[in-house]
């Protein structure tokens, strides 16, 4: 994922100028690649937010994302640098898949919780992650727009040793599961960082990283 196109420092794009290219068919793996149909689907996406509620403009929604004719506008931008996905760092309201929809982007939905704390050492905070992982997935479900959901963000080194790396492997495979629980269809990864490689484990539709490698020799070398 590369930084997201924002329509603050480009040239004014129209909304009409977003044309969807593909059909809403759901995304699926077939061995090493995706799926849309029978076409092999390559992600091309950008990173969208995090946002503060009516970041850009009077907070007509209250949802943490910009106003709707400003996400017309990005989605545009998207469209124009040829991304087809974009990935968000909260869950999106009904609407804005909608529009993500009809703008022929897919979303990677991440469900935000509290891995920065030793989130293992407490049952009611499990509990409550579960829950947050649940709505999550509920609030996005059966959408065609979503192409995925990420059910996690980054687990600290830190955090990763002081539960254990088994620990940490097994409580994400019951993040994934708590996502099949509720959208049983929907593709499910973890968005892990080169700190942690080793948290991987097999409950994974794909392999998901933020890498943070700006110069090609770098970025070829560690892949």
């Amino acid at each position: 994922m590369s930084e997201v196109i924002s329509s603050h420092s480009q040239e004014e794009v129209r909304p009409e100028l977003v044309t969807p290219t593909h059909s809403q068919t759901p995304i699926v793996t077939k061995g090493k690649f995706f799926f849309a149909g029978e076409e092999k689907f390559f992600v091309k996406g950008v990173t969208y937010g995090p946002f503060k509620p009516g970041s850009h403009g009077a907070p007509l929604h209250g949802a943490p994302f910009p106003e709707r004719e400003m996400i017309l506008r990005d989605f545009a931008l998207m469209r124009e640098v040829g991304a087809n996905t974009f990935r968000t760092f909260t869950v999106p309201p009904r609407w804005l898949l909608d529009m993500a929809g009809e703008a022929g982007l897919r979303v990677i939905v991440g469900i935000p919780w509290a891995e920065h704390v030793a989130f293992l050492d407490s049952p009611q905070l499990i509990r409550d992650i579960h829950r947050t992982i649940a709505n999550g997935a509920t609030a996005c479900r059966d959408h065609p727009a979503v192409l995925a959901c990420l059910v996690g963000n980054e687990i600290p080194p830190d955090m990763a040793r002081w539960h254990g790396p088994d620990r940490v492997r097994n409580f994400l495979a019951k993040l994934v599961a708590t996502v099949k629980s509720v959208d049983p269809q929907r593709l499910v990864s973890y968005a892990n960082f080169p700190s942690t490689e080793y948290l991987d484990f097999d409950d994974l539709d794909f392999v998901s990283f933020n890498v943070y490698l700006h110069r090609e020799a770098s970025f070829r070398s560690y892949l």
